[in-house]
């Protein structure tokens, strides 16, 4: 039986490390390229467990659903008008590493010739496997994935959005009444985009009773994004506003607001 695990950066460049102590850096590469061009560069993959291990690497797509989760995948036809994968090459595609150790894979991107003036993404995933002279047939074995993002941009895209819906919801199977508010981004361009700002709840008298950030996952080209915030909402079921105050991208701060009830479900 295999238990995967997963360990994903998109919102930051940073590192990051998985629960059995496989890190990446860096987990997010931005790169400004012309069609027809290449880069090459490496990512520094270390085992910080005292195991040895082998791992796998494979270029990825990937989408983020309806609950703003990332999912990789092998191959996303959704995203095929957008993805960078088949331009990726690994070196090496697979390697042994030793307990407490660090190698470097590198990588080269090609862009094509006749790629359109947009931004392109895709990822790189490095996938633990048992080393080979280890032989398992039963038991529970735990696999981790880490996997860098890449997005490319082509040409001199411009970024456009909009907010196009804000409401709250009731959080199902809470043991007590609780809310989350749901804000959907619309991305009409060709160009992704971070958003960056706050959404305040004010109750019926203006008074804001709570404000939570933004996560600055991207918004992908030709889509509309969920982002759901949990909230606390001390003061109950009632009449609220809901006000978004956020950077498309564009460097211009837009605001929408909408007015939303907080009924207490039915029994």
């Amino acid at each position: 039986m295999r238990v995967f695990l997963i360990a994903a950066a998109l919102a930051s460049a940073g590192t990051a490390a998985a629960q059995v102590g496989l890190g990446l850096t860096p987990m997010r590469e931005d790169l400004q390229m012309a069609a027809g061009a290449a880069h090459s560069g490496t990512l520094a993959l270390a085992n910080d467990s005292p195991g040895k291990v082998r791992v796998v690497a494979e270029p990825l797509d990937f989408y983020i659903d309806t609950y703003t989760v990332p999912q990789f995948v092998r191959e996303a036809p959704a995203e095929q008008a957008y993805s960078c994968r088949e331009w990726l090459v690994l070196n090496p595609m697979e390697m042994e590493m030793t307990g407490n150790s660090r190698t470097i894979v590198r990588y080269t991107l090609h862009v094509p010739a006749r790629a359109e003036e947009k931004s392109y993404h895709c990822a790189v995933g490095f996938t633990t496997e048992p080393p080979a002279d280890e032989i398992k047939t039963t038991g529970l074995r735990t696999a981790v994935q880490i996997v860098a993002a890449f997005y490319v941009v082509v040409g001199k895209p411009t970024a456009e959005g909009s907010v196009k819906d804000l409401r709250l919801e009731a959080v199902p199977d809470a043991k007590e009444p609780r809310w989350k508010a749901i804000v959907v981004l619309h991305n009409p361009s060709l160009m992704h985009f971070r958003p960056v700002g706050s959404l305040d709840v004010l109750n019926q008298d203006g008074a804001v009773v709570e404000t939570v950030e933004f996560v600055p996952l991207p918004v992908l080209p030709k889509r509309d994004q969920n982002f759901e915030f949990p909230l606390k909402l001390t003061s109950g079921p009632g009449t609220y506003t809901l006000r978004a105050r956020v950077d498309l991208g564009a460097n211009e701060i837009q605001e929408a607001s909408a007015v939303s009830v907080a009924a207490a479900p039915q029994p």
